[in-house]
């Protein structure tokens, strides 16, 4: 057949398909309306919590210190994150056929590999910098000095573009002449691997190692950092200390167990077509849920920030 002569014809880094179709999140019609709506208002409240968060930490000197850098840099990524995917997604729920190029999703892909990576490594930096204010209160200021706050996101963003760049790089080279619809609302690697018409072994491989390596090596840092926080706080006579330790880690706590939680949910590998639609869920829950759950995570649990929005009121109404 045609197809089988052009794939065989075909470059290792040819692609036949120009374009991809977007199934989107449901395809009962009754429920495109109610979610579209839902998404929308997601949208909105991410935005804008994340937006008023950073805002919030730039111009209040109170919260110029090392744990806010890395909430800024947190909301940032939340932010940029929700720009990647979430505009596409809400056009699947009015539009007949939801399309995207080859390069569209080539590059959707390397901004969600980017950024949900990079936010991996800012929650790590931030158990890091739970363990040494709580077990190396003395040593603080020396060990988690801005130039050493500064040289630690730099790790972040690059060790993110890597990984993006491992998978994108990888994703490339498949042909994808099997079909052009992607069984999700964006383009992600195993979704995008099922329509690969040549072996995908290599590339399962590849984004196993990335993915097992980033969840492993964050995870190991994290429960080593909390399992020191626990051991300190126990040894504490002093219940405000333990009070104090506990509300300093507890945000930090609920967004690590919701992000990985998800995460991990989402990356098992769907075998049949209902484990998909459940891959599906999970991946709406670590891509829209948690990032418009942090900022209030961050500002309603925290002394520090309600501290700082009254004193931004104050000086708006004032």
């Amino acid at each position: 057949s045609p197809l089988k002569s052009r794939k065989k014809m075909a470059v290792p880094n040819d692609s036949s398909v120009s374009e991809f179709i977007l199934m989107g999140l449901t395809d009962h019609p009754e429920l495109q309306l109610p979610l579209f709506v839902l998404f929308l208002l997601n949208y909105t409240a991410t935005v804008m919590g994340n937006l008023s968060l950073m805002n919030l930490i730039c111009l209040n000197s109170n919260l110029h210190t090392p744990m806010y850098f890395f909430i800024f840099n947190l909301s940032c990524i939340d932010f940029c994150y929700s720009f990647v995917f979430t505009p596409k997604m809400l056009m699947s729920f009015v539009l007949e056929k939801n399309t995207i190029s080859f390069t569209g999703c080539m590059t959707q892909l390397f901004f969600f590999c980017f950024f949900v990576n990079s936010e991996c490594y800012v929650l790590t930096a931030m158990a890091y910098d739970r363990y040494v204010a709580i077990c190396k209160p003395l040593l603080y200021k020396s060990v988690m000095s801005p130039k050493i706050c500064c040289l630690l996101m730099c790790a972040v963003y690059l060790m993110g573009f890597v990984s993006a760049v491992v998978h994108t790089g990888f994703m490339i080279q498949i042909n994808f002449c099997a079909s052009n619809i992607i069984n999700h609302y964006m383009c992600d690697i195993f979704p995008l691997l099922q329509l690969s018409c040549t072996s995908t072994y290599i590339n399962e491989l590849v984004s196993s190692a990335v993915v097992g390596t980033i969840i492993i090596l964050s995870s190991l840092i994290i429960l080593n950092s909390y399992a020191m926080i626990l051991s300190n706080i126990i040894r504490m006579s002093s219940a405000k200390g333990w009070s104090k330790a506990m509300g300093t880690c507890g945000s930090h706590i609920i967004t690590v167990g919701l992000f990985y939680g998800s995460r991990l949910l989402a990356y098992i590998k769907p075998s049949s077509a209902e484990a998909a639609d459940e891959g599906k869920f999970f991946s709406v829950f670590y891509t829209l849920v948690v990032p418009v759950l942090n900022p209030l995570i961050y500002s309603l649990r925290n002394k520090d920030v309600k501290l700082a929005v009254k004193k931004t009121m104050k000086r708006m109404t004032g």
